[in-house]
């Protein structure tokens, strides 16, 4: 039995492991998440583009989640001839319906615009129809249920509390005799986030953990402060006359600021001021929300009161250019939400370009930005931000909201992986042997020395590293 890390190791993008059983003519080969590489852009393409494992070696991938640094890559797979199950879960499934075409949409555009503009010839990974491909190989799973994989493998998922539809995988594994079983992590969500579930780490125990450490070096402000901060910055903005501009992932994060705005406008904490979800893809993932509360977390006081979470008077969605461009003309205090999470595409560019001149308006960080994005950029505060291939300085404030993250931080992950190792000790397992994957190198070898110290063996694997268990 053996891993291999291909992708997330020692960055968090670009997540892809994979699990081989067996050996020779009998050898299983199982991929975990299939995700796109983000961050420099010649880097990444070249990354991209790059298979993690010849297509006609692959017998199943098992995908945790629908965000792109997840799953983006599925669609290539297709496209060079992949026929296999993707298994998810049945609300990964509905998001990834619409993401992966988003993605297949917008490689198509830059492709074109390189065409046209700097006389580049350069194909996108995959087109839509790959994307639309990929979706007749997924199949969606419950929660809590074991399903076969692949000959001497099975797997569950369980509730990560990340995203709509999130999971963690545990993995039981058979080679002869031998029985091992495997966790991997996906994105461990936090507790009290709005709208879904808390994450329950896997019962089962583990030899094996792949776990998540995005944010291995640092506690969050509280969920609860996180909301309280919200209003203070609405406030404050409208009162300057200002606009705040919230680079925000398209799902899972835009649902819930508009939870969150939502709540604070009931309670009178922000004024009545409009909120623009300048997004078709938030448009239409606030919609797949909408049909799956069967994952919201019932707990939550707006979720039981509230007929419709996302539809409220002070919301406008804005799916055509022509809206998205006259919110530029539009004048007084407003909240405009806009993709991309890490402000490397979107909506959200244009948005910059206009507002970041302003020192009235705010922008609003309220999720990680991995290295070499514009995100990462505006959280540093540079002076000049280049956006379009223009110089454009930096005048607006900059707020950034670690409450917000759906990923957990060091001492929840940590509270995490001691579960699963007490579920396997009460199993009468030895402890588990920890793999630090989806995180940057200060992160990661901070996590590892606390993990230590509480009694884990722990490795942090680079890109192509292969274990053996």
């Amino acid at each position: 039995m053996h891993i291999e890390f291909s992708g997330a190791a020692r960055e968090v993008t670009g997540s892809c492991h994979i699990l081989r059983v067996g050996s020779g003519t009998h050898q299983r080969t199982v991929l975990l998440d299939c995700g796109m590489f983000q961050g420099r852009r010649s880097e990444s393409r070249a990354k991209n583009a790059k298979l993690p494992v010849p297509v006609d070696e692959i017998d199943a991938v098992i995908l945790s989640h629908a965000h792109i640094d997840h799953a983006g890559r599925l669609p290539y797979l297709a496209a060079k001839g992949y026929t296999g199950t993707i298994w998810c879960t049945p609300a990964t499934r509905d998001l990834c319906a619409i993401m992966l075409a988003d993605s297949a949409h917008i490689q198509e555009k830059d492709a074109e615009f390189l065409a046209r503009h700097r006389s580049e010839i350069i194909e996108p990974l995959y087109r839509v129809e790959d994307a639309t491909r990929t979706l007749e190989l997924m199949v969606g799973m419950p929660l809590n249920k074991w399903f076969d994989v692949t000959d001497g493998v099975r797997a569950m998922f369980t509730e990560a509390g990340h995203i709509l539809g999130s999971a963690s995988i545990t993995l039981e594994v058979r080679e002869g005799t031998e029985f091992r079983r495997v966790v991997f992590s996906g994105d461990v969500g936090r507790c009290n986030l709005p709208i879904i579930r808390d994450p329950q780490p896997p019962e089962s125990g583990a030899d094996v953990i792949l776990c998540e450490s995005t944010y291995g070096n640092r506690d969050h402000e509280s969920v609860e402060g996180a909301r309280e901060q919200l209003a203070a910055v609405v406030r404050e903005t409208a009162a300057r006359g200002g606009r705040v501009l919230i680079p925000a992932f398209a799902v899972g994060r835009t649902q819930e600021l508009v939870y969150d705005l939502h709540a604070l406008r009931r309670d009178g904490r922000i004024p009545d001021i409009p909120i623009f979800i300048d997004s078709p893809l938030a448009t239409d993932a606030t919609a797949v929300f909408a049909m799956h509360p069967e994952a919201y977390d019932h707990n939550e006081e707006l979720v039981r009161q509230a007929p419709n979470l996302f539809d409220f008077p002070m919301v406008k969605f804005t799916r055509d250019v022509s809206e998205s461009k006259r919110l530029n003309t539009l004048h007084g205090p407003m909240i405009v939400i806009a993709a991309s999470g890490m402000a490397e595409s979107g909506r959200i560019l244009h948005h910059l370009r206009y507002g970041a001149t302003d020192s009235r308006n705010t922008i609003l960080v309220v999720g990680f930005m991995a290295e070499h994005t514009l995100g990462r950029r505006i959280v540093e505060q540079r002076s000049v931000l280049r956006i379009f291939g223009e110089e454009v300085p930096l005048q607006a404030q900059v707020e950034v909201l670690n409450g917000y993250s759906a990923h957990a931080d060091r001492t929840e992950l940590l509270a995490w992986l001691r579960s699963v190792r007490e579920h396997g000790v009460a199993d009468g397992r030895a402890r588990p042997h920890v793999y630090l994957v989806h995180g940057e190198r200060e992160a990661q070898d901070a996590f590892a020395a606390q993990l230590r110290s509480d009694g884990f063996d722990v490795s942090i694997p680079s890109p192509g590293d292969v274990v053996s268990f």
